[in-house]
């Protein structure tokens, strides 16, 4: 691959990703917007598969090529074998066990390939008494102590989305762990297996709030503390057209300038930092705020030093003037979709190409990584390949 300041950090990277769903692909996205050349092999999915959604809105699927194949058969796991002989790293999301029942686990592809790299995502991990356990997101931030903690007051639990498991806690460190490995790989000359577990990484995401635990500075009890809701100047609030602001005005500084702001400065209120008394600033705090809309709140901060912003939804965030100013959104064949982060000085990361369907380049992809034009016509009739 040509190597330019339009191409990425991670160009010349060679990278074979095992389709699967989720968090794996979500890696696999951050490796290819970094300028990997990353090849999805895909599943030859049936017509009666019940995927509805065009495929070009799976935007974790975007920046690669994908060759559709038939992963049981042997003249399959032959050609994973020669794919990853030539790639730096392999990726796959499979339950524990399932690529070595396929003939891909890592000493398989290792031994044919003594510097490669091979990620795995699970959700519990290679082992461990729950490795054989199914499970998602939501159940592996609830084994780490990260859902408890999520949540208001005297309420349940909140998931995060899916974004604290599949994608914090999961793909970004495989993510970082296979490149942490190539790196390593490329001075030693030894690959490796990363084992990327949800529950391991939601824990590690949790390092301060453990801290703090350990400390005594913050208590088992959900929306009782500074950062979960619980502090009335660390919280979000309705304004009068039902739209909402985040404060976040942790500093004293800050707070005095929030007590300006809502015309609370001259009133007797309890110590910012008197639980007892968040009650009563969190009534003080919810009244005012009500007296405006959001915007016209946003308006009055402008320049000052109260730590607000609008809450916007995903359909206002691509238009806010900060956002466009950055190019924090992009739009790729007619979706709109967040850009590559982070931001690079001179290897610009860039997206190359949408969301594909399965075996969408079979051809053509795997005559760029060395198989001859004859033998990829022949498997696609063997119906090995699609």
């Amino acid at each position: 691959m040509k190597h330019n300041a339009e191409s990425g950090p991670l160009a010349g990277l060679k990278v074979i990703e095992l389709g699967g769903i989720g968090p794996g692909p979500f890696c696999a996205m951050l490796l290819a917007d970094m300028g990997a050349d990353v090849l999805r092999l895909d599943r030859i999915v049936p017509s009666d598969s019940g995927v509805h959604m065009d495929c070009r809105f799976n935007l974790l699927h975007r920046g690669r090529r994908s060759v559709a194949i038939d992963l049981k058969r042997p003249e399959a796991v032959e050609l994973v074998y020669r794919l990853t002989a030539s790639a730096d790293a392999a990726l796959e999301g499979f339950r524990p066990g399932v690529a070595e029942r396929l003939g891909i686990g890592p000493d398989e592809l290792l031994a044919r390939n003594a510097r490669l790299v091979y990620g795995r995502m699970t959700g519990w991990g290679q082992d461990g008494p729950l490795a054989q356990a199914p499970g998602h997101d939501m159940n592996y931030i609830s084994l780490s102590g990260a859902l408890h903690a999520i949540g208001e007051r005297g309420g349940p639990p909140v998931p995060p989305l899916n974004l604290v498991g599949d994608f914090g806690g999961g793909a970004m460190y495989l993510a970082f762990g296979m490149v942490c490995a190539m790196l390593e790989a490329a001075r030693s000359g030894h690959g490796q297996v990363v084992d990327a577990a949800m529950v391991d990484g939601s824990a590690h995401l949790m390092t301060l709030i453990y801290g703090m635990f350990a400390a005594g500075a913050w208590t088992d009890t959900r929306g009782d503390n500074r950062l979960d809701s619980g502090a009335p100047w660390y919280s979000v609030y309705e304004t009068r057209d039902g739209r909402y602001i985040s404060l976040a005005s942790n500093e004293a500084r800050f707070y005095q300038e929030t007590l300006v702001l809502l015309d609370l400065a001259g009133e007797a209120l309890p110590d910012q930092h008197d639980k007892e008394g968040w009650p009563i600033l969190r009534a003080k705090f919810a009244e005012a705020f009500r007296r405006k809309t959001r915007d016209e709140w946003c308006a009055l901060v402008a320049g000052t030093d109260v730590c607000l912003a609008p809450v916007l939804s995903l359909a206002e965030a691509p238009h806010h003037p900060h956002n466009v100013a950055r190019g924090t959104f992009v739009e790729l064949d007619g979706i709109v979709q967040p850009a590559p982060a982070p931001r690079f000085s001179r290897t610009r990361p860039i997206l190359r190409r949408g969301a594909a369907a399965p075996g969408a380049h079979t051809a053509q992809a795997l005559c760029d990584w060395g198989i001859e034009a004859e033998e990829i016509q022949a498997l696609c009739q063997a119906g090995v390949l699609q």
